[in-house]
């Protein structure tokens, strides 16, 4: 993977068809390269940019804490590497808040945005989460802390699905013999970013087009997290889906990729 130097540290990324150029940032613990199924379908008609983003895959993992704004900028400037001035941005989750904070911070470097399972701002209940997420990661083997994370992002649906039943068996085998796993400090480093971040009263800054999807399942990022942030942003787009949570990208992959797609280019 192409490798350029941002924001103090090395990040790697991967480049994906061409046209108009996307970025596609990715959530915590998950390097670029996940949002495979996705790039699939965005590739026949941007040139998608897949980073890996500050804390894991092959870009560099320094001490944290990290911060959303702190990742937004890492984005800025691999952006400026590449010669790209302007940009479709898209999130997922953790990558969703990053999003928002390049939007903020960079408003002239984003022509529209989709946030994914996104929010302003954690409650109890999601700082809550989120520490036990960390204690899961410090504590478990890869395959256990693999199993946590699905039982968190799916619903009964995909595990009712026979093909999906056995696609997360071997999520899970492939998690126990994994080369680089993430460290533990740079998943610490990456849930603080996640803990912290706060543009509750900075959303009506973003001027772009925004589209806000998610699950109304999701129990890591609630529905009313998605809803406050479609409330936020003047002018949004916001679409749930029934019986679905987290990665309800994966379990509505065939309405998720043509939506989205669509979405992009009249925006």
């Amino acid at each position: 993977m192409p490798i350029v130097q941002t924001n103090g540290i090395n990040m790697a990324y991967e480049e994906r068809g061409s046209g108009d150029p996307l970025i596609c940032i990715m959530g915590v613990t998950a390097p670029g390269g996940v949002w495979d199924a996705h790039a699939q379908a965005w590739e026949k008609h941007f040139r998608c940019i897949l980073g890996d983003n500050r804390g894991v895959g092959l870009t560099d993992k320094p001490e944290g804490p990290y911060t959303t704004a702190m990742m937004a900028d890492d984005y800025a400037g691999l952006m400026d590497k590449l010669g790209i001035k302007k940009a479709r941005v898209v999130g997922c989750s953790l990558g969703s808040v990053i999003a928002q904070q390049l939007a903020l911070r960079h408003p002239d470097k984003v022509q529209s945005a989709i946030l994914m399972c996104t929010w302003a701002r954690q409650d109890r209940f999601g700082i809550y989460t989120w520490e036990h997420m960390k204690k899961c990661k410090a504590t478990m083997r890869p395959e256990d802390f693999m199993h946590y994370v699905q039982m968190l992002i799916f619903t009964k649906p995909w595990f009712d699905n026979d093909d999906c039943w056995n696609n997360m068996q071997q999520g899970l085998k492939d998690a126990a013999i994994g080369a680089a796993p993430q460290p533990v400090h740079a998943m610490e480093a990456q849930a603080a970013a996640a803990m912290n971040h706060n543009t509750l009263n900075e959303l009506k800054n973003i001027k772009v087009p925004v589209l806000v999807i998610g699950g109304k399942n999701d129990v890591f990022t609630p529905r009313w997290m998605s809803e406050e942030v479609a409330a936020g942003i003047p002018g949004s787009d916001l679409h749930l889906y029934d019986d679905a949570g987290h990665a309800f990208h994966w379990e509505c992959m065939g309405d998720f990729n043509p939506r989205t797609t669509e979405w992009l280019l009249k925006h």
